[in-house]
């Protein structure tokens, strides 16, 4: 089941258009991880996720429920979210920071406990909040989003102006949570690393656009062979045999197989070699996160087939 579903979702901030024709698809359970620089879009579509700005066009669908001004209220008792920096209280300590928004959402008063348990803050829970470090206030802000132990947790950004312990306690955090209590994640960032260590699935935004999605084990150790010859038909005749299918050749001449292995291409350049191809290029490239990033990242997003 897909807990998050939008379809054709657009949103224009006078002429600029911020979102354009995003498709999302969130499963049940699992991190999934919103890559993109800053500028891309993505706390523009987090926002209209969370109700808080309405879509020029297109639809938000959460746990299967169209989003909207009536549903809102019933669906946002099932969602937590931590966007921007938390709202706290300096003057109060993070128990009763807590304890002020357990009343106002009516949950048991253990899950004050709990939450601070989760996020790690049991042993300062009585401590003012204004005494807490940039990374303290982050998880006091993530117990907050716990409080009412949603079925969504929204994250934007949440490691944002952490320093590098901050940032691994915070990545601890998101990756155990599905594990510990079975929400889902929605969490935005800009940080190859951060995504590549805690998501299950990813989402690449580029200029409003989404330009490629699914699970994050589909990229890894994931290659193109690079193949340029002189004469195309042996390169057919000897991929085949290795159950190689290249796709159209570029300006260059050069053919392309996804999914090919280091044996693959051995195999390959040896039999070309006897076949007398012509070969004069061979390379396997990698394709995982980070040079799937840098490709949409570097060039335009229509460059990544969605």
């Amino acid at each position: 089941m897909d807990v998050v579903s939008t379809h054709g979702l657009r949103r224009h901030f006078g002429a600029h258009l911020a979102v354009d024709g995003v498709d999302l698809r969130v499963p049940q359970g699992k991190v999934y991880a919103f890559l993109g620089g800053n500028g891309a879009g993505k706390s523009t579509t987090i926002r209209l996720l969370l109700g808080l700005l309405r879509p020029d066009a297109g639809e938000v669908r959460l746990f299967g429920e169209s989003l909207t001004p009536g549903s809102r209220r019933r669906l946002a008792p099932r969602v937590g979210s931590l966007v921007e920096q938390p709202s706290l209280y300096d003057n109060l300590s993070a128990r009763e920071n807590l304890r002020l928004n357990q009343r106002l959402l009516g949950c048991a008063p253990s899950r004050i406990d709990a939450v601070l348990g989760q996020v790690g803050l049991r042993d300062a829970a009585d401590r003012l909040a204004g005494t807490y470090s940039l990374g303290m206030r982050q998880r006091l802000g993530l117990a907050l989003a716990l409080l009412h132990a949603p079925e969504l947790l929204v994250l934007d950004e949440p490691t944002n102006g952490l320093d590098p312990a901050g940032i691994r306690d915070m990545r601890e955090l998101i990756r155990e949570l599905p594990r510990q209590t079975g929400v889902t994640v929605f969490v935005s960032s800009h940080l190859l690393d951060e995504v590549s260590r805690i998501a299950d699935h990813i989402g690449i935004l580029h200029a409003g656009r989404l330009c490629w999605q699914g699970a994050l084990d589909a990229l890894r150790d994931r290659s193109t062979l690079e193949v340029g010859v002189l004469d195309a038909e042996p390169l057919h005749a000897c991929a085949a045999e290795l159950g190689l299918a290249f796709e159209a050749s570029d300006e260059e001449g050069v053919w392309h197989a996804p999914g090919a292995d280091r044996a693959g291409a051995i195999a390959l350049g040896e039999r070309l070699a006897r076949a007398g191809a012509g070969l004069h290029h061979l390379c396997l490239r990698d394709d995982g996160l980070e040079a799937l990033y840098f490709r949409i990242a570097g060039g335009t997003a229509g460059e990544v087939a969605a």
